[in-house]
């Protein structure tokens, strides 16, 4: 990893965190439309992963990979817009959360039904094969949305055509308030179905950005598609209405001492690569700013909230 990857990774890393915090504001501010889900703790898989990726891939990204969006190119302005059922939201106000795509940057809208991206994504790849484009598709799951049956669906038609796919399994500690070993037997690594998998220490984002650089190189190599384990842990609720009381207090101060942001400051430290000064206090002004900007934003207008939606 070269300088300017290290401190873009670090950049991204740290837009989310202070993203998801103004979010957090606004929601007990009683501003947003519904709940606000955090990726806090996570962001290394995240970032790391979809920095990895190049010009003309797609990503199809989960609730806690706002990250990966922003490493895309979504700018924290629309994610406010959206949070707040802005009309000049992406989606006009008709739509809440991250979900919100922009095919032009290779960015697949996320879905709340777990597991159902996977066949999507295997989709997007197989058309980059028959378009004879040197491009990956990557989306992500957590350790409850490996249950379902899109999941192995869609990562079973990826190994036997040999697709260019990267899924991302982010093993968090909780599938909502269930920990894996009460849903699962053995490990998410164990869910692969014949995929190359590959278990990394998702809070060190340099070895997940390593990870995943390998991960496209193999798609690429059409050896077929990789399942990236990051091992990583859910620092806050399932969402902000949830205030994680079934998470033993011993483990949530175990994975904070294992924080990715700070760590990886560390280790840019021991390079003598420094983050701009002042990046924080920056990065906090823009984004008061920008989440003062959308609440001064309209709402939609009534008569055109059906406009474009397909009603049954």
């Amino acid at each position: 990893m070269d300088q300017a990857t290290a401190l873009r990774l670090h950049e991204l890393m740290l837009l989310t965190r202070l993203t998801e915090e103004r979010l957090v504001t606004l929601f007990r501010q009683g501003h947003t439309m519904g709940g606000v889900y955090r990726s806090l703790g996570q962001e290394a898989t995240a970032v790391g992963t979809a920095l990895a990726l190049e010009e003309g891939d797609a990503i199809g990204p989960l609730i806690r990979n706002l990250g990966s969006m922003l490493a895309r190119g979504a700018q924290p302005l629309d994610v406010f817009r959206q949070y707040l059922g802005r009309a000049t939201s992406p989606t006009g106000g008709r739509e809440h959360n991250n979900h919100f795509g922009d095919v032009a940057k290779g960015l697949i809208a996320p879905t709340s039904m777990l597991g159902a991206l996977v066949p999507v994504m295997a989709g997007v790849a197989l058309a980059f094969r028959q378009e004879g484009k040197a491009n990956v598709a990557m989306t992500w799951i957590g350790d409850g949305g490996s249950s379902t049956g899109a999941f192995y669906e869609g990562l079973n038609f990826a190994v036997v055509h040999k697709l260019p796919l990267i899924v991302v399994g982010e093993s968090n500690g909780f599938a909502y308030s269930t920990p894996p070993e009460k849903q699962m037997k053995g490990r998410l690594a164990d869910r692969s179905q014949g995929a190359y998998t590959l278990t990394v220490d998702g809070n060190d984002a340099k070895a997940v950005y390593q990870a995943a650089a390998f991960a496209r190189q193999q798609c690429l190599m059409g050896l077929g598609p990789v399942f990236l384990v990051c091992e990583t842990f859910r620092m806050s609720g399932h969402a902000e209405h949830d205030d994680q009381r079934y998470v033993d207090p011993g483990l949530l101060a175990e994975w904070k001492a294992k924080d990715p942001l700070p760590r990886f400051e560390g280790w840019l430290e021991t390079q003598g690569w420094l983050p701009e000064p002042g990046l924080q206090d920056k990065l906090v002004q823009a984004l008061a700013a920008q989440a003062d900007q959308a609440l001064g934003e309209p709402f939609p207008k009534v008569e055109l909230l059906t406009a474009g939606v397909f009603l049954s």
